[in-house]
Parts: C-alpha cells; sequence; structure tokens
C-alpha cells in the first residue's frame, strides 16, 4: 500500500472526538480524493499540513513556538511538500522549528484532523493567497531538558507551558479555543 492510501485509510479508521473532527474528517477525506497534488502547497486552495502536539515525559507541559506569521503561540507543524507519512512532516516539523533533537510518537495513531483556514500572507517576500490546510495533528513526547532553539524566520520564541497555562498565551481565540482546548480535552481523556 503506497503512502497516500495508507494515510487514507488511517484518516478513514479515525474516530473523530467532536463535531469539529468528524464534519473535518469528512472534507479532508474529500480533498484526498482529487489526487496527490494535494501533498503540495502548490494546490492553492487546499493541501495537506501536519502538526506535532508536543508533550513532556510527565505530559503536564506542551511545547510551543511563538509564530512570526499567526502573532501567537502556536504548536509546531508545517506542510506536506509531497510527503505522505505525516507523522514524520510532523516530527521533522518539531524539531526544526524548536530545536529538539529527539521526539517520540505517544502513538502512532492520527491524535487529531482539522481544517484550518489561512489568510493571505506575506512569505519570504511574496504573497501566498488565503487557503485551507487539511491537517493531520500528530501527540509527540520529549524531554523538556533539551535545549531550545528558535527558528528566526518562522518563530520568534520557543518554551514549554503548563496545560492549563499554555492557553493563557495564545492570541489566536479560535485556535485556543476550538482546537487547542480539544487537545487538552483529548489527552485528559486518554488512557495511556
Amino acid at each position: 500500500m503506497n503512502g497516500e492510501n495508507k494515510l487514507k485509510e488511517m484518516i478513514r479508521a479515525f474516530l473523530p472526538y467532536n463535531e469539529q473532527e468528524e464534519r473535518d474528517k469528512g472534507l479532508v477525506l474529500h480533498y484526498l480524493s482529487s489526487g496527490d497534488s494535494i501533498f503540495y502547497r502548490e494546490s492553492a486552495g487546499a493541501h495537506m499540513s501536519a502538526s506535532a502536539w508536543v508533550v513532556n515525559q510527565t505530559h503536564d507541559r506542551v511545547l510551543m513556538a511563538y509564530h512570526n506569521i499567526y502573532d501567537s503561540w502556536a504548536w509546531t507543524g508545517g506542510h506536506a511538500d509531497g510527503e505522505t507519512d505525516l507523522l514524520q512532516v510532523a516530527l521533522r516539523e518539531a524539531m526544526e522549528e524548536t530545536g529538539i533533537t529527539k521526539a517520540v510518537p505517544v502513538m502512532e495513531d492520527i491524535f487529531s484532523l482539522e481544517v484550518l483556514t489561512v489568510d493571505g500572507h506575506e512569505k519570504k517576500g511574496a504573497y501566498v493567497s488565503s487557503h485551507l490546510h487539511l491537517n493531520v495533528t500528530y501527540l509527540l513526547e520529549a524531554d523538556d531538558r533539551q535545549v531550545l532553539r528558535k527558528k528566526a524566520d518562522e518563530n520568534s520564541a520557543v518554551g514549554w507551558f503548563g496545560l492549563d497555562q499554555c492557553l493563557e498565551v495564545i492570541n489566536e481565540p479560535w485556535m485556543r479555543d476550538r482546537i487547542y482546548r480539544k487537545l487538552l480535552d483529548k489527552m485528559r481523556d486518554m488512557k495511556y
């Protein structure tokens, strides 16, 4: 089974946590049926992305970066850029954006699904039109004693936050209330 078909099967098998995930699962599967160009950011209207919700060893802190474009603390993540193994994308982005050198999946399954709106913005001197990120989120674990390093072209700071504290530093109300709060609730409901 190729990577794209494996991802489709994983998404089909994903059990939504709430109505947002249920509806977004259907939309992601719809877009995935449009062909493999959905894995490239050149697919202007919508494309695949992966995020990491990185927790420490005791699962009481989350690693976040202060994202330059969104002017807010946020999870790590990025575009698939042709890669169909989105867990590898999430791992790579977590390390690139925070400076950590090791992270492991808490589970190999998809942790969360989201369709995220991205407003038009400038990136590397070029305008990027508004579009959708068809996002797959993975729950990762990293040692919170690792040295952190910002990635200046994407973020201006990196840090660990207590699970409740992280909501207080997020400047994007929709992301805070609909996505990050959901991720925290899912963690609390999980049986490790």
